[in-house]
């Protein structure tokens, strides 16, 4: 078993797309089209592989919960990438800076990005093929 997407409602489909294509320059757009949601129309869009893929729809309101309170919500999702310094790279060309530092220790390397419509992202790379080593909690 594995995830296969995530469904997020987002403000601007178009900014998240750019956010999205600079950190994973190797998917592409599955999908899309428009729909009528609750009296709301709203484009959605699948951005992926094969295998997996990040599922947007727009015109979200409100905001996203604020990321330094413990309030109900999601706090990050996760990826794991080859190179997190080419992945810095990549964004930081696109203009995205990180939003914090993550706990590097000797087997794994992390760092933090918010998204245009406040989520949180944490890329990972690790550096040991040890699981042990790799989720050391300490």
């Amino acid at each position: 078993m594995h995830l296969e997407h995530l469904n997020l409602v987002v403000h601007h489909l178009d900014k998240t797309l750019d956010f999205y294509q600079a950190a994973f320059p190797h998917w592409h757009v599955r999908g899309q089209g428009t729909q009528n949601w609750y009296g709301t129309q709203r484009r959605w869009l699948h951005f992926g592989d094969d295998y997996q893929y990040l599922a947007f729809c727009d015109n979200g309101t409100g905001d996203n919960r604020a990321l330094d309170t413990n309030n109900l919500g999601l706090s990050h999702f996760a990826y794991v990438t080859h190179s997190l310094d080419a992945t810095t790279t990549r964004l930081a060309a696109a203009g995205y800076t990180p939003s914090k530092n993550g706990n590097n220790t000797l087997s794994r390397k992390n760092i933090y990005f918010t998204d245009p419509n406040g989520f949180e992202i944490e890329f990972v790379e690790y550096l040991s093929d040890i699981p042990s080593d790799r989720n050391d909690y300490e």
